[in-house]
């Protein structure tokens, strides 16, 4: 698959997952989620994030060439680990996933929304990255505005969405996974 190609095919994926989180913010479409049975399948989908997203960065620096910066680092440091969270969360029963998952993403997001606040004013920046690739530097920029930074703030965005609307429980009395 062409690099350009690859990277519109991510640009498409993150604005689909900023639609979903955009989604999951509105209680009626949250409700219906729910009602629809994604409840039950929200390790799933935020194991299928979290390896997505490490996948892609792998891809980009692995196969594509691309050199990550020091923030890029940060962000993969935070969004490994969850793979692990919610793989070994699959295969056991009452873990405490989302006490241990969503900092991480909340900390990722954090990153990643500064590390592209930077891309759009580099001027603000200087001196962030020490030595290596600029966290100036872009190496994707997709519609004019996905970058790789993007890409990464989607996701934990995602997962943060996915933690809080339906990895909770909708009816008092019923068991969470936080104990």
């Amino acid at each position: 698959m062409p690099v350009q190609l690859y990277n519109r095919f991510l640009a498409l994926l993150v604005l689909m997952a900023l639609a979903a989180v955009l989604a999951l913010l509105i209680r009626p479409v949250r409700r219906a989620a729910i009602e629809m049975g994604l409840s039950e399948w929200w390790r799933w989908l935020a194991f299928g994030v979290a390896a997505l997203a490490t996948a892609g960065s792998l891809i980009f620096s692995e196969v594509i060439g691309y050199e990550p910066c020091e923030l890029c680092w940060y962000q993969r440091i935070t969004m490994y680990p969850m793979v692990v969270i919610f793989g070994v969360d699959l295969v056991g029963e009452g873990s405490r996933t989302r006490r241990y998952a969503l900092p991480l993403a909340v900390v990722g997001l954090g990153i990643s929304t500064y590390h592209y606040l930077l891309q759009v004013f580099p001027d603000a920046g200087t001196g962030v990255c020490g030595t290596g690739v600029s966290c100036t530097a872009r190496y994707v920029e997709e519609f004019g505005f996905v970058s790789i930074p993007f890409m990464a703030g989607a996701s934990f965005a995602l997962i943060i969405a996915i933690l809080l609307a339906l990895g909770r429980p909708v009816a008092t009395g019923e068991k969470t996974d936080d104990g």
